[in-house]
């Protein structure tokens, strides 16, 4: 997909966001994603040498190789959704293997899975396209329905299997948000001690987050300082959903509630009404960029999904983030569908007329 028909797809409605300016902190302040991002960043870190090859093994990987740009198929809702309401749709992709080969097939840099799934086919996979197990899980079977995340497995099983990255998600904001926050640092010191890159899933879950008809899930205040929160505990890449909204704070400060902290130049010097400039709070949020922000792809909605994987990733790349990590809109389609969709996204990354804002 050339610049023409990705400008094409997103139609009028989004041409802003080939054209917006980011007035609120430049470009330049920022720390880019580039083929030297491993060097630049990581190596003067703490990060061992081991870590350093299981990172730039990542970024060496798939279509996106040597742009400094990550391209992820995650296939873990098996557990998170349930399999039977998440594969019914193309009952192969029950088989792991499956998932493996549409990553392959599709150019991604990694592909990230249970321990189940990518244990199953370690031997045969894991030295031709980065596996990134997810070793904790929110589980959808007990009743009623709890939104908890729990480890399914150790670190070093991971590393067994010859992982190249961990990754989990922390709740923030949910009752259980300080225990899985002390097992996730505990886990990712670990990861790193092994050589394995890391990467944090920072969710929000709270029931108080939605507020008079409004989901402050998704505003760049509260995303943006739980990812903040994310880089802290070391994580090498955070994954966040793309802003939907601002003002989670001010919302929740209301009424004489206090709760946080916040500064009004939040919402006047860091950050503007516009999708880009929300992305941008996120990105800065991670340490200006030392940690990559790859926002995720969300549900699958049918005939909008491509416009909406291309947008977001035309999003997250002008704001300075890292790429992508999106499943179910690849996943419950057909094969060829799948790819072509995970192919459209890479192609926003490799287009060089789209420019940082």
């Amino acid at each position: 997909m050339n610049y023409s028909q990705i400008v094409k797809l997103l139609g009028k409605e989004n041409e802003s966001l080939f054209t917006h300016t980011c007035k609120t902190v430049s470009k330049d302040q920022l720390h880019l994603p580039n083929p030297a991002f491993v060097d630049e960043i990581f190596l003067p870190s703490n990060r061992n040498g081991q870590t350093l090859r299981s990172l730039q093994q990542i970024f060496n990987t798939g279509r996106l190789a040597g742009t400094g740009y990550l391209s992820v198929l995650p296939v873990d809702q098996g557990i998170e959704h349930s399999a039977g309401a998440s594969f019914a749709a193309n009952p192969e992709y029950f088989d792991p293997e499956n998932i493996i080969r549409l990553a392959i097939e599709g150019g991604c840099n990694a592909v990230a899975s249970t321990f189940g799934v990518l244990g199953a086919v370690s031997r045969k996979y894991a030295h031709k396209i980065p596996f990134l197990v997810k070793i904790n899980h929110n589980e959808l079977l007990t009743y009623p329905n709890k939104f908890d995340q729990v480890l399914f497995g150790r670190v070093e099983d991971a590393w067994n299997m010859g992982a190249a990255a961990v990754g989990a998600t922390v709740y923030f904001g949910s009752e259980e948000s300080t225990r899985q926050l002390t097992e996730i640092a505990r886990a990712f010191d670990r990861a790193h001690e092994l050589g394995m890159a890391t990467v944090l899933w920072c969710y929000l879950r709270n029931s108080a987050f939605k507020k008079e008809g409004k989901d402050y899930h998704v505003s760049a205040d509260l995303t943006g300082q739980a990812i903040h929160l994310g880089v802290t505990i070391q994580a090498d890449i955070v994954k966040q959903k793309l802003p939907e909204n601002n003002g989670g704070y001010l919302a929740l400060n209301a009424d004489g509630v206090s709760y946080g902290k916040f500064d009004k130049r939040m919402y006047s010097q860091l950050a503007s009404d516009h999708p880009v400039d929300l992305c941008r709070y996120q990105v800065i949020n991670s340490y200006m960029g030392r940690a990559g922000l790859i926002n995720s792809g969300g549900a699958s909605e049918g005939k909008k999904d491509l416009m909406e994987a291309v947008r977001t990733a035309v999003i997250n790349k002008r704001a300075g983030g890292m790429g992508m990590i999106s499943g179910r809109k690849a996943f419950q389609k057909s094969r060829k569908e799948g790819i072509a969709l995970l192919n459209a996204i890479q192609d926003v990354y490799l287009e060089k007329k789209i420019t940082i804002a």
